[in-house]
């Protein structure tokens, strides 16, 4: 394969991830689920320098969804025990790649042993400035939408802009691009107001099979969209 052209000044801002697969990863080669979420961490690892190398800004990963609470007890607890201790263990990781981490998401069904390790990151990485990977952790779009609405004080005077500001993370720029692994073709809840105008990428790659290439291969893809905003370029007024 020829070596793929990455434009840097073309390069997203904002990717959104959503990391699909790894039950599937791992019922192919005859593991249990739980290896499939524990080398989808890894992945996780690889795909954070992977960005860091392209210079992307923001990297929102789909941790855990709202939804997710409906899986079997075991493997919910078994996932929420994996990013507990990913998150106490991998602190010099995010410190020495300059790596800010922020969390998006309700707070109100973690675990405060989560919640603990979670702040103690987000604190401790907030001066970093090579990238800013967002956990999607107990997230959901709408969820997030409803939240930010019960903030309002007069809904008779709620803008755009004033709602925006009301979300999770109000400093997070819309997402540029959306990447979902694992052969599916949904958003299933994810970024539904910072996504409203992200470019759409589906693989079938399995979320651990994801590396650096897959990246840089959705985002030579990405660099060849044209993006209108709903309006039109300068070619198609012509037309």
């Amino acid at each position: 394969m020829s070596e793929l052209t990455i434009q840097p000044a073309a390069v997203p801002t904002h990717v959104g991830i959503i990391m699909d697969g790894n039950g599937r990863w791992a019922k192919q080669r005859k593991l249990p689920r739980t290896s499939g979420h524990k080398a989808g961490v890894e992945a996780a690892r690889t795909a954070i320098l992977s960005a860091i190398k392209l210079q992307i800004k923001y990297l929102t990963l789909y941790t855990f969804s709202t939804e997710n609470w409906s899986r079997p007890e075991s493997e919910v607890s078994y996932l929420m025990g994996l990013l507990r201790i990913h998150l106490q263990t991998e602190k010099s990781f995010y410190q020495k790649n300059n790596i800010r981490v922020l969390h998006l998401g309700d707070r109100n069904r973690l675990a405060p042993d989560l919640l603990e390790a979670i702040d103690q990151v987000v604190d401790a990485t907030k001066n970093n400035t090579a990238i800013t990977v967002v956990i999607a952790l107990n997230y959901g779009g709408r969820d997030e939408i409803i939240r930010a609405f019960r903030k309002c004080t007069d809904p008779a005077e709620l803008t755009e802009a004033g709602l925006a500001q009301l979300l999770d993370q109000p400093q997070l720029p819309d997402a540029d691009l959306i990447i979902r692994t694992g052969g599916e073709k949904r958003l299933s809840n994810f970024l539904l107001w910072q996504g409203t105008y992200a470019e759409l990428i589906f693989d079938d790659v399995l979320w651990p099979d994801y590396d650096e290439t897959s990246l840089k291969a959705h985002i030579a893809e990405y660099q060849k969209r044209t993006r209108r905003f709903g309006g039109l370029n300068k070619e198609d007024e012509h037309e």
